[in-house]
């Protein structure tokens, strides 16, 4: 079986799991075998249509599957999977300046 990295912030729906072993030949299976094993994880993953969010980020081994082949590279039995979300940046903060005008900040 496969293995897959859960980040800190996700091992609330997987029982305070780290690593969890996933059957399947390609992500889309191992990552089916995932969401059935922890359902409460699906939405975090997934948006209501049944794409993988745009933040996930799957690595096998170094390589980003959307470099490879997304969710149809396959896996091998061995295979260590990396789950990454993206972190979103700052927002810009405006305040008044001394004489009145927008600044930043």
């Amino acid at each position: 079986m496969a293995t897959l990295k859960i980040p800190t912030p996700l091992r609330s729906y997987t029982n305070g799991l780290a690593e969890v072993s996933v059957r399947g030949a390609s992500i889309a299976e191992a990552m089916a075998d995932l969401t059935q094993k922890f359902p409460a994880l699906k939405p975090h993953l997934y948006s209501g249509d049944g794409e993988l969010r745009p933040f996930v980020n799957l690595f096998v081994g170094e390589n980003n599957i959307k470099d490879l082949q997304g969710l149809d590279t396959p896996l091998d039995e061995n295979a260590r999977v990396i789950l990454i979300p993206s972190i979103a940046g700052g927002k810009e903060i405006k305040h008044e300046g001394h004489n009145g005008h927008e600044g930043r900040k």
